[in-house]
């Protein structure tokens, strides 16, 4: 379950880059909200204000990037997500934020980081020698805004020495895909695999040169 963060904003009228840098220079972002409907319409974006520090605190959370947020704008609230953020070529400075409303039920796309636990007890690498390759560390998920996990964990206690866990491998919370695996089974990619330690397939050639001279 998604931890709850909530931000508080102001509405944005003076907009421009002058009025951007006087904006940051009083510890403010400029941010805007867009997406949703109304009335079977759809809304408009609205500019808005945040509070850098607020900001800079949510961000430290990993959850922060994969959760529904409530924005509190001049006193009303609105469910979003974060799509992006813009930051200062050079300095620890977010630029500008962009979040899309959501409901409960709005359909998403997000990208979401994948946790590995039990590394170290590993059969494949305790017992085995083997060593952990992650191709991946984090995940594109299609899912309802409501069901939108933090992360996606994978346990890899049991894995031996040659496994290698694919898309279709993992275990999604219900109502979650891998956004990869809605295009077709042939984008089922490798996530993480136990290789065998390194020696083991030259020692194998070796042992089978020395059979051939006997």
């Amino acid at each position: 379950m998604s931890q709850e963060f909530t931000l508080a904003a102001e509405l944005r009228t003076d907009e421009g880059k002058g009025a951007s840098r006087r904006l940051r220079r009083a510890n403010g972002v400029p941010a805007v909200v867009y997406g949703g409907k109304a009335g079977g319409n759809d809304r408009k974006p609205v500019s808005i204000t945040l509070k850098a520090n607020e900001l800079n605190k949510a961000l430290e959370s990993e959850a922060f990037y994969s959760s529904v947020i409530t924005l509190t704008v001049d006193g009303k609230e609105e469910t979003v997500i974060l799509k992006d953020l813009q930051r200062h070529p050079a300095k620890a400075l977010i630029w500008h934020a962009d979040f899309l409303r959501v409901s409960k039920n709005t359909k998403i796309k997000a990208h979401v980081p994948l946790h590995f636990i039990n590394e170290e007890s590993c059969k494949g690498v305790k017992l085995g020698g083997g060593k952990i390759m992650h191709q991946m560390t984090s995940l594109d998920i299609v899912c309802a805004a409501g069901d939108l996990p933090e992360f996606i964990e994978i346990d890899l206690a049991n894995a031996e020495v040659g496994t290698v866990i694919h898309l279709s491998d993992l275990k999604l919370p219900k109502g979650v895909e891998a956004l990869a695996l809605t295009h077709g089974e042939e984008h089922d990619t490798a996530v993480v695999t136990v290789t065998a330690p390194k020696g083991d397939a030259a020692d194998e050639e070796g042992g089978e040169e020395a059979a051939g001279e006997e």
